[in-house]
């Protein structure tokens, strides 16, 4: 209850301020007002059943919250909106192509009399939805080669027909699908963007009118205002200020001067390193320049790359050996001696660099940290296991992989110091940071197919008694009462996947996602439910594998594009900082178009709210 009604309220004080007339076109707020009136009604219908009821409309709607909060994520759905008819013509050309072999296929394998021909038509092209169903996942991939085996042992002729099928189909129709997405949505994005510039310098000019009108007889002509009244007005943001007296060596301030300060306010700062403590004495300052040198931090990472090829070589000798059998002890003093190596790095860099400038470095951040962990995990090992009989919370063994897998950790230090890793890694990063609208839709898609799911397929498939979706249970046991055909759901142990709960029926989602033996979970439920079960599946393939991880790899290509574009001719150093200016709008900055002063003024004139002295 307490859920739809903050909203509610959030509603009327909003209504209220943009009026009746913006909220009647507003078609955002309209549905807000839908939304949260049949959550209530829902509530209501669920409490008078005593909250027995299994169909709950309110839980579909509760995305809604999310998309209507953020305007990247409109302008997403707007963008998906805009190339659905691209997307739909290739996929009915698809449909299409699909159809076409399916009725070739259906004529090429058709019964015969002699039954030992009969296999393809018996596993795949029995029935017409049999056949569309099989080309269609081998249109993924993911029944390859199994599909065509049983008419490849009879002719190996018959391998034209789905070699055909796949390259008109897999590598031609669903990369042309990813090249138009990736088009038109750089193609609206852009649009998106240049919108937003021109809203946003329609805003800066107001302003900039505002604060010449309050200015004194100098500024008169309204081509310029004093930077005194501009502080006092903007006193509270510190930052805007500085900014503000970089950009004039004057009292006053002209409109590009205006622009300029909120070009430099989006930017991310970049980090300045502190300066070198000063050491008098000559020998402390020879080793300074010694530590400080970069070829301390190559050393470092020869170090760390053989600390790895020893843990492989140790875990390749001891594959086969039980937990009694391992020495455990042996690792353990190679691990010591490289930690101890680990630790003198971070001194003699402090000792160069000193407390801050070394805390200055995100690399440095990480190895220290590692080291410290590292550190305290080996004097932990040797309190606890000094005395062999001992025995604490962990094994030794356990205690030694939990090291080891720290310092495999540890070896992603080298990714700074190597450029091209070090564009890949500022890459991801970015997506991290630019992209979070895009990850508020994908979460949007995966809850209303998990919630659509979960209705339709709850408790559908049970697995056999005796058997545990929670316990590794070996294949002997799930498999001693009943036989099973090879490559089913049943056969493969796939109990643990299923529509049960919120949580699994997610992990079911991304294992349909990726395509892989996505065929065993909707042949499964088209057994234990119906035939139009498979529609539910092909829906959520349509959504995720084709039209978002298309979208995915088209944004990804773009930021990539823009960081290769922009590092191509930098040195590793500069990697890192030029990813202050990676923002959406800065990725197509070479491409917007800056407003000109006559259409500002022409909008600023005729806007129904603003009522300016000119």
């Amino acid at each position: 209850l307490v859920c739809p009604l903050a909203p509610l309220l959030l509603f009327f004080p909003q209504s209220y301020l943009i009026g009746w007339e913006e909220l009647r076109k507003n078609k955002w707020l309209i549905g807000y007002t839908v939304v949260i009136s049949v959550s209530i009604i829902d509530w209501v219908l669920s409490v008078s059943m005593e909250c027995d009821e299994r169909l709950r409309v309110r839980r579909l709607l509760r995305p809604f919250f999310l998309l209507q909060n953020s305007s990247l994520m409109k302008k997403t759905l707007k963008c998906i909106k805009r190339t659905l008819p691209e997307i739909a013509s290739v996929i009915l050309l698809l449909a299409l192509h699909l159809c076409l072999f399916t009725m070739i296929g259906m004529l090429l394998f058709a019964k015969t009399e002699d039954p030992k021909k009969n296999g393809e038509w018996e596993l795949h092209f029995r029935t017409m939805p049999d056949s569309l169903m099989s080309l269609l996942v081998l249109l993924t991939t993911a029944n390859n080669p199994d599909v065509m085996i049983p008419a490849y042992s009879l002719n190996r002729g018959y391998s034209i027909f789905f070699i055909t099928f796949s390259v008109i189909g897999t590598y031609c129709l669903m990369n042309l699908l990813t090249a138009i997405i990736y088009n038109q949505f750089r193609g609206y994005l852009l649009m998106s963007v240049q919108t937003s510039i021109n809203r946003r310098r329609l805003g800066i000019r107001a302003a900039f009118q505002v604060l010449s009108c309050q200015g004194d007889q100098q500024a008169a002509d309204f081509s310029s205002f004093s930077l005194c009244s501009f502080s006092a007005v903007v006193s509270f943001a510190l930052p805007i200020c500085q900014v503000a007296w970089q950009y004039t060596e004057v009292s006053y301030m002209d409109r590009e001067q205006f622009r300029k300060i909120f070009d430099e306010l989006d930017k991310d700062c970049i980090k300045e390193h502190p300066p070198l403590p000063q050491y008098r004495s000559p020998a402390l300052q020879r080793l300074q320049v010694i530590f400080s040198h970069y070829y301390l931090t190559v050393l470092g990472n020869a170090v760390a790359l053989a600390n790895v090829v020893c843990i492989c070589t140790v875990l390749v000798l001891n594959s086969e050996k039980s937990t009694a059998e391992r020495d455990s002890c042996v690792l353990e003093i190679i691990n010591l001696c490289f930690i101890l190596y680990y630790l003198f790095e971070m001194c003699v860099k402090i000792f160069a660099f000193g407390w801050l400038g070394y805390l200055s470095y995100r690399n440095n951040i990480f190895d220290g940290f590692l080291t410290i962990l590292l550190l305290a995990l080996q004097i932990t090992i040797f309190i606890t296991y000094r005395d062999p009989s001992s025995h604490g919370v962990m094994s030794l063994w356990e205690m030694v992989r939990l090291v080891n897998m720290l310092i495999v950790f540890r070896f992603l230090r080298i990714i700074p110091d190597i450029k091209l890793m070090a564009l890949v890694a500022s890459t991801l990063l970015d997506l991290v940071k630019n992209l979070r609208a895009f990850a508020g839709i994908l979460v949007v898609v995966y809850y209303v197919f998990a919630v659509f799911g979960i209705w339709l397929f709850e408790g559908a498939i049970k697995p056999p008694a005796g058997t545990s979706v929670l316990s590794n249970t070996s294949m002997e046991n799930i498999t001693t009462n009943f036989s099973m055909e090879c490559g089913t759901y049943e056969q493969l142990g796939y109990w643990p996947n299923n529509f049960d709960d919120f949580a699994v029926t997610i992990i079911l989602l991304y294992d349909v996602m990726i395509v892989n033996n996505w065929q065993a979970f909707m042949d499964a439920y088209s057994r234990y439910t119906t035939e139009w079960s498979k529609i539910y599946f092909v829906c959520w393939w349509l959504t995720s594998s084709v039209m978002w991880v298309n979208l995915f790899v088209a944004l990804i290509l773009e930021n990539f594009i823009y960081k290769w574009d922009r590092s191509h001719s930098c040195s590793v150093t500069d990697v890192e900082r030029i990813r202050y200016e990676t923002s959406v709008q800065l990725m197509f900055r070479e491409q917007v178009q800056e407003p000109t002063e006559e259409e500002l003024l022409c909008q600023l004139h005729q806007h129904p709210h603003l009522h300016l002295q000119w």
